[in-house]
């Protein structure tokens, strides 16, 4: 039977499920920072926001990543990005869980969920810039370092869930992977 959410009832091993992964996904996000040449940082918390998606499923995958990384945000004093930041992340995990599952779920699908969920990432985090500095050419200065965070990002998260799957106690608790 799949741990999970049953019709509209949550069940309480699938909310602390998605409690620990926005945790990770902070944490993530706020221990390992690499400050770029445009004022953020890079970081690793795009690994745990694709994990998210992998073990929890577009719905309570986008919660756990858009929660978890917008309160790093919130928590490293970037408040005016976590809007955006909740918003994008979550978007990244919901793609990336349909995706998966759309692809049955396949080692290469990782790779296809990775690269459209950071391209989300990329052109979220463009945008949103060019909000903030009422322009798209000078907000684009921050995508080399969005790319490079994603390149990391794609390689974490392949190679852990690669090995997660690998793991008949972990195929049995989350069924999704």
């Amino acid at each position: 039977m799949e741990h999970a959410t049953h019709g509209n009832k949550l069940d309480t091993r699938t909310l602390a499920m998605a409690s620990l992964l926005a945790a990770l996904a902070c944490v993530a996000t706020m221990v390992i920072k690499v400050p770029s040449p445009t004022g953020g940082y890079m970081n690793l918390g795009d690994a745990v926001v694709l994990l998210s998606a992998y073990l929890l499923g577009p719905v309570w995958g986008a919660v756990a990543a858009g929660l978890g990384s917008a309160l790093a945000d919130l928590f490293s004093g970037y408040t005016a990005y976590v809007p955006a930041t909740l918003a994008i992340k979550a978007l990244m995990a919901a793609a990336a869980a349909l995706i998966y599952s759309g692809m049955r779920r396949r080692t290469v699908s990782l790779l296809v969920c990775s690269l459209a969920a950071e391209a989300i990432m990329v052109a979220g985090y463009w945008l949103y810039d060019g909000l903030l500095l009422g322009s798209l050419a000078a907000s684009a200065a921050g995508i080399p370092s969005n790319l490079v965070q994603s390149a990391f990002a794609i390689a974490a998260s392949t190679a852990l869930t690669a090995a997660l799957r690998r793991s008949a106690y972990v195929r049995r608790e989350f069924p999704r992977l």
